[in-house]
């Protein structure tokens, strides 16, 4: 969540922008530079052309204590537009020295988009903004071509962050984009994801994207771009009722008040904030891949709070992107407390033996054995480290008759517990023989290794989250996810 704007309340900022949206719904046109031979509203844009505060605001909360650029992702539209010439608009008073770097990406998917790419060009050498255009290459889907869109695109957007230096990509969300992914995620049931989208999101562990215009109604930001003779381009992929979202943008009511979201981002939070305790406090990973979690833990009166984090550490523990059925996972959250119990549950086998609750990953749909590929996710839980080549080498699951005697593990932890969780774990072998866990190179240089993952947060991670994820890096032996890249803002 972003600060309110100066003398304004969390309830009033949707209204104020619906005031400003209606005021000026009946003088904002969208400009079609790419129908134009000559976009003439580009040609006489005002190059200084005041910015209001209510905009300008939201990105000032950004920290910019240590970085020296910013990337803007700027496809062309009305919203991305807007975001770039607010950020020039911030920078140019607030940290001048900061670069602003707008990145387009042309995902090769429609013939106008070379020329929207062009358009983009254009725009930022008449304001002398440095430009780059991302191209994704390769085979596309034939299924799934919006998410794959959207992947592709974050990951170029990344690379290009880190080309520059820096850790941030501004990204033009709106109110109106918000609305839309609460109405689609409510009619999936999706309990947390009623929060909506996060004013900025962890991708790939190392970029945030951060969206400073989700409290700004689209039509605010045309209006502007209108008065200030600075056109867009319209994607036509954005009307195309074959994706969801524009299915549900035509469904929505467009004079309807946006759904409130701030008591469901709040509550949110505050899940993370005491799922993390419980982690942090009464669990502890006993052997590889073996977590242990402590009596107290199901005695915590706190059950909401359990079964949120039983449901992250099953994630981890088992690989998945996605956190099990909060129904299901109640469920085995109030059978653990109850009484001795085991079942499967997110590709984990969870079982309650005198100790407290062990959770490792169930031995089947273990990867088969596969060439050692640097970077290779192996299951969902690690990442393959290797500097070294060599056609002997293979990854593989372990087994179950791996040793144990010099593996690290708690001596009182039943050794059929920790020989289960080590057979799934990732080894490397030579020659069909078994290395172990890393293959060194001798004076303590490891030629492969494996580093685990944050699941479920390893590609994108809200700062609604950051708490319970803080928590579960810790545990994993994870390095800690960075702080929240805005100014006096704690977000979990």
């Amino acid at each position: 969540m972003l600060p309110a704007p100066p003398s304004a309340k969390w309830a009033s900022v949707t209204l104020v922008f619906l005031r400003l949206s209606k005021k000026a719904s009946s003088r904002s046109r969208c400009v079609r530079l790419a129908d134009a031979q000559h976009p003439v509203t580009n040609a006489g844009s005002r190059l200084d052309f005041p910015a209001p505060e209510e905009l300008l605001h939201f990105f000032r909360s950004i920290d910019l204590t240590g970085r020296s650029a910013l990337v803007a992702a700027v496809s062309g539209g009305s919203d991305s537009v807007a975001l770039l010439m607010l950020a020039r608009a911030w920078l140019k008073t607030a940290a001048p020295e900061v670069r602003l770097i707008a990145v387009t990406v042309d995902h090769g998917l429609r013939p106008g988009s070379a020329h929207e790419a062009q358009t983009v060009r254009e725009l930022c050498a008449r304001h002398g903004i440095v430009h780059q255009v991302q191209h994704w290459h390769g085979d596309k889907p034939s299924t799934g071509i919006a998410a794959a869109a959207r992947d592709a695109r974050y990951g170029l957007l990344a690379q290009s962050a880190r080309t520059a230096g820096t850790d941030i990509v501004l990204a033009g969300h709106t109110l109106d984009d918000q609305v839309e992914t609460i109405s689609m995620r409510g009619t999936r049931g999706d309990g947390r994801g009623l929060a909506g989208m996060a004013s900025a999101t962890l991708y790939d562990q190392t970029v945030w994207i951060v969206r400073p215009l989700l409290q700004v109604r689209r039509t605010a930001l045309r209006s502007w771009l209108t008065e200030a003779g600075i056109g867009w381009v319209d994607d036509p992929t954005n009307s195309d009722v074959r994706y969801e979202r524009p299915r549900m943008r035509l469904a929505l009511n467009e004079s309807a008040a946006p759904i409130p979201v701030e008591a469901a981002q709040r509550a949110r939070i505050s899940l993370g904030k005491r799922a993390a305790w419980l982690i942090s406090h009464h669990a502890q990973q006993v052997a590889p891949g073996l977590i242990c979690l402590e009596p107290d833990f199901l005695s915590h009166s706190d059950a909401d709070a359990g079964t949120y984090a039983l449901r992250i550490m099953l994630a981890a523990v088992g690989g998945v992107e996605h956190l099990p059925e909060e129904a299901r996972s109640g469920a085995l959250h109030h059978k653990l407390r109850t009484g001795a119990a085991r079942a499967t549950l997110s590709r984990c086998v969870v079982e309650r033996r005198r100790g407290g609750v062990f959770l490792r990953r169930e031995l089947r749909g273990l990867p088969a054995a596969a060439p050692v590929v640097h970077g290779a996710v192996w299951d969902g839980r690690f990442i393959v480290d290797a500097n070294h080549a060599s056609t002997d080498l293979r990854v593989a699951p372990m087994g179950e008759g791996a040793p144990i005697a010099h593996q690290r593990h708690d001596c009182s932890i039943a050794q059929s517990l920790v020989r289960a969780s080590l057979a799934a774990q990732p080894a490397f072998f030579i020659n069909d023989i078994l290395a172990g866990p890393t293959v060194d190179a001798g004076k303590a240089r490891a030629l492969a290794r494996f580093s685990p993952m944050l699941t479920p947060w390893a590609r994108f991670l809200p700062a609604f989250d950051l708490a319970p994820a803080r928590s579960l890096a810790r545990l994993l032996g994870h390095p800690v996810p960075p702080s929240s890249p805005f100014t006096g803002h704690i977000e979990g």
